[in-house]
């Protein structure tokens, strides 16, 4: 595997002209010139993405980054850290939410354990631990750098493994007991927010447990002082190894040529990280949703995208994004199958100023 500067180097801008082929066969179709909105924008996006015209994004994997967070031993969780594998094991027997929508949507889910506390069992699990749970951030840091710099690297690697399998499409998500205190952690430093602005209650705390939770963050990044400018001292100090290696699948995704899909909160801000280390890595990424977590419109925002999904969901697991294929299916499959103007008989939309 390459470093992360050859893998950055190496990432090149989407092509312009495969997009502007792809807007040329939009606008050749029987239909209100731009009607379907963003899901035109999205498929020219995978255009561009592929290069061609005639994308044909069919061969999905939703990576889910599992991950167990030492701050869960402040009391900000509902559940226990055992929850993490516990998770990814369901998702080797194909028993988890993601996997049953995962079975709808045409899509293959691969569990990967990046930093649960213990490996995995089940053999779909791809066991890739770069330690096994983080460091309590309320008390020091989660990570070493290095420790960081290898799991970002570890989600490049799975991403290109996929590649070389075949798959064409990239779906983000996580399994991690904690990590939406390590992400709203993460929001509250890199964009100056109150830190009680971008904290919610995750999988359902009590008011009691959020108001501890908030104590919490507060108290991380007052002992760690990440610096909001450098992403990887913020994801070492303050993060998770999800978030990591969620970020190392954004840039993986770039370097391939890939479509990802930006799940919920969690997935967004390491969206957004991975854009800190590649501002072109952003051309890839096609976000999804919009969360129900407090700060979830404001890193949408930030990355400067729109959701086309407003459902309320907070489940993780990459849910929301898978839930987005069902859009992209059904653009892929007017700009295929629906009529020109001269099948359909009717006399063309031009464009009005």
């Amino acid at each position: 595997m390459q470093n992360l500067e050859e893998i950055i180097n190496g990432i090149r801008p989407v092509d312009k002209q495969a997009m502007k082929d792809a807007w040329q066969c939009w606008d050749s179709l029987c239909k209100p010139l731009r009607g379907l909105g963003r899901l035109e924008e999205i498929l020219v996006q995978i255009a561009g993405i592929y290069g061609t015209s005639r994308p044909h994004p069919d061969r999905r994997a939703a990576v889910i980054m599992g991950a167990d967070n030492g701050v869960v031993e402040e009391g900000v969780t509902q559940t226990d850290s055992s929850v993490t594998i516990q998770v990814l094991e369901n998702m080797g027997d194909s028993l988890s939410t993601a996997c049953v929508m995962c079975k709808l949507a045409g899509c293959e889910l691969i569990p990967v354990n990046i930093g649960s506390l213990t490996d995995g069992k089940h053999p779909r699990i791809q066991n890739r631990v770069v330690r096994y749970g983080t460091g309590n951030i309320a008390q020091g840091p989660a990570m070493s750098r290095e420790e960081c710099l290898q799991a970002i690297l570890t989600g490049v690697e799975v991403v290109c493994d996929l590649k070389k399998d075949g798959y064409n499409l990239i779906v983000t998500g996580e399994m991690g007991i904690g990590n939406t205190t390590t992400s709203s952690a993460c929001a509250a430093v890199l964009f100056e927010q109150e830190v009680e602005t971008v904290t919610g209650r995750g999988a359902g705390l009590s008011s009691e447990g959020l108001e501890r939770k908030i104590a919490v963050i507060k108290k991380a990044i007052e002992i760690n002082q990440p610096d909001k400018n450098d992403a990887v001292d913020v994801i070492s100090k303050i993060g998770g190894l999800d978030i990591a290696g969620m970020a190392g699948c954004y840039l993986g995704a770039a370097y391939c040529r890939m479509p990802i899909l930006i799940d919920g909160f969690i997935s967004a801000i390491s969206a957004y990280l991975a854009g800190m280390l590649c501002e072109t890595a952003k051309e890839y990424m096609i976000c999804t949703h919009c969360s129900a977590e407090p700060a979830s419109r404001l890193v949408v925002e930030r990355l400067g995208m729109t959701a086309p999904l407003q459902a309320g969901m907070h489940l993780g697991e990459g849910t929301g994004a898978i839930m987005a294929l069902s859009l992209i299916d059904q653009a892929v499959n007017v700009y295929y199958h629906l009529a020109t103007w001269d099948g359909g008989k009717v006399e063309a939309y031009t464009h009005q100023v």
